[in-house]
């Protein structure tokens, strides 16, 4: 069992000047946390802050659309007609599922290479090019969306043509994003040769890398697809609209496993931040990570399980085998992030009965109470829906219904955006270096997110189950030629919804109007003078869990092991089997066999 600080900076050496090429002199601008311990450049923690905030302010686009969205498809006030639905669809997906997402991975992978190593910030000015080039694409897209001319939607299919601006904003935000990346592979060489940590890079920086590789996968695939469709859209060439679908598939999914590698890192990271969790078995964790280099990827096939130019040998391979090698990653995280947790917390002396350590956490606390929602949200909900629905035959059931954005809502959203939130209220203080504004609304905003976004996926699953469309503006088809008669039941779940999703973008807002107000506005904090109980600044940071290396404790804690842990697990699979058949009986319901 690996203590806290292999989580954290791992064998990382803060100050640490021995060896390498005595080239230290950006230590003279760094500044040492005196929370971590990490010693700090310039130039990486100012990368950190502006890929937040740009994040932060898609975030804030995204939350508007998903507002509007909402309440459209809230039956009872319909608010949009169908041609700003459409483009206010364009605009949400985009701005949640690619600019929010990846400028804040691009601040955690600032944060995971250069600070966590100890080490300086390679090529700064080509940093900063790579983020204008970010920002200037996500720019020129929104206003290409909100000008009229690309109401494609997220997936953009071909023959939908948007104008060629479109294509091009994408293309510069993927090579921005593509420099970015490139850097954090170049912190990693720069911190071994000069030695500024020691022994295996930390876990977080090790999943980190993962998002990375993936990342790199993920572009390239974008790139190979977008430039022939700049291309197409100014005449100059054709695109089969096959090829389109899949080479989309390799980006428009790849990039939401990008998403997940960074989530759990996140995990790992608040666990220890937190409440002193520990890594149970780092060897574990880390091939769980490789697992998802190695297979992830392969789950984008369940977008075409329904195309007729892909053979059933591809889709069998691709949404069974090889992706449940990836499921099988997720599963290891799901047990050890917890499981970690709950010994961290048990070597503190939380010890009574199995779920002692679970009642005694800082649910107050906004950054653990973030962290531990989206772990139960991503795994229970997300993870379940997903298998299910990725799972060739029972595919035909889920595909195209209101079940596929149930499931990717409470992965994307409920799993990965809210980890990042939980983060956020940790990096204001040791970041920005300022308090939580808002403190008290802070504290119960998670919970507020995860509920809201908890009852609009649970609608949408349970819509789609009754055959309701995804995408479509209005279920009733008022012009069709036809006649369509939906359960009275659906009129209720598409009020949840309207609900659900108004709480969501609601708590979406306040903690904008936190990190704003926090950011721009803020009382300064002293990180070396802090003191117990000081608003707005979150527990874990007031005092860092103690790294035990108590032998009695350690002992005592391999012997009780994570019961607490064991018996959600179990829970989990009981859920996990019942839905699972529950949809083959459907299955076969419909089929008429049996």
């Amino acid at each position: 069992m690996s203590t806290v600080s292999e989580a954290l900076p791992g064998a990382a050496a803060p100050g640490n000047q021995a060896g390498g090429d005595g080239n230290f002199l950006w230590r003279a601008l760094a500044r040492v946390c005196p929370v971590t311990g990490l010693v700090v450049n310039r130039d990486s923690e100012r990368l950190v802050r502006w890929n937040a905030v740009a994040g932060v302010v898609f975030f804030l686009v995204g939350a508007v659309a998903a507002l509007l969205l909402a309440l459209t498809r809230w039956q009872a006030v319909h608010l949009l007609d169908p041609v700003w639905y459409y483009r206010i669809l364009t605009l949400h997906g985009l701005n949640m599922l690619i600019f929010f997402i990846i400028f804040f991975e691009m601040a955690i992978l600032y944060f995971a290479g250069p600070i966590l190593l100890n080490a300086r910030q390679p090529a700064p000015k080509t940093a900063w090019t790579g983020f204008a080039l970010m920002l200037a694409g996500a720019l020129l897209v929104d206003f290409v969306v909100l000008w009229g001319r690309a109401d494609v939607l997220f997936t953009s299919y071909v023959p939908l043509r948007a104008h060629p601006l479109y294509y091009l904003g994408i293309i510069l935000f993927a090579v921005g994003a593509l420099i970015a990346v490139g850097l954090f592979f170049a912190s990693l060489v720069v911190a071994k040769r000069e030695r500024s940590y020691e022994g295996s890079v930390p876990l977080v920086t090790f999943g980190a890398l993962t998002a990375a590789i993936i990342a790199v996968i993920t572009l390239l695939h974008g790139a190979a697809i977008y430039i022939p469709a700049f291309l197409w859209s100014m005449g100059m060439m054709e695109i089969d609209p096959q090829v389109y679908r899949l080479m989309f598939w390799a980006l428009g999914h790849s990039s939401q496993q990008i998403n997940v590698a960074a989530m759990v890192s996140v995990w790992y990271l608040m666990g220890a931040l937190t409440i002193g969790a520990v890594v149970v078995n780092q060897k574990v964790s880390r091939w769980a990570f490789v697992l998802y280099v190695l297979f992830i990827s392969m789950a984008s096939a369940h977008h075409l399980l329904v195309d007729p130019g892909m053979g059933p040998a591809w889709k069998v391979w691709n949404t069974s085998y090889a992706m449940y090698l990836a499921v099988l990653a997720s599963m290891i995280h799901g047990f050890t992030v917890p499981a970690g947790m709950e010994m961290g917390m048990r070597l503190r002396g939380f010890t009574r009965g199995a779920f002692d350590w679970l009642r005694r956490a800082p649910w107050s606390d906004p950054g653990f109470s973030g962290t531990f929602l989206s772990l139960v949200i991503f795994g229970f909900m997300g993870g379940i829906t997903g298998v299910t629905q990725g799972t060739e035959q029972i595919n035909l059931i889920a595909h195209n219904t209101l079940r596929v954005p149930g499931h990717f809502h409470v992965t994307v959203v409920g799993g990965t955006a809210l980890a990042f939130m939980a983060l956020t209220y940790y990096l204001l203080p040791l970041v920005f270096k300022r308090r939580v504004a808002f403190w008290r609304a802070a504290r119960w905003q998670p919970w507020l997110f995860g509920a809201g976004i908890a009852l609009m996926s649970v609608s949408m699953t349970f819509a789609g189950s009754f055959g309701v469309p995804r995408r479509h503006a209005d279920i009733t088809f008022p012009n069709a030629p036809f006649t369509l008669e939906l359960p009275p039941v659906v009129d209720l779940l598409m009020a949840g919804i309207g609900i659900g999703g108004t709480l969501a973008a609601i708590a979406v807002l306040l903690y904008i109007a936190i990190a704003v107000k926090s950011v721009f506005f803020g009382d300064t904090v002293a990180l070396e003078r802090l003191q117990p109980g000081e608003p707005g600044v979150p527990q874990g940071i007031v005092r860092l869990p103690p790294q035990l290396h108590d032998v009695d404790a350690s002992a005592a804690a391999h012997r009780a092991g994570a019961p607490g842990t064991v018996i959600l697990v179990f829970v989990f699979l009981a859920v996990f089997i019942l839905y699972y058949f529950t949809n083959w009986k459907v299955l076969s319901m419909l089929w008429k066999m049996g």
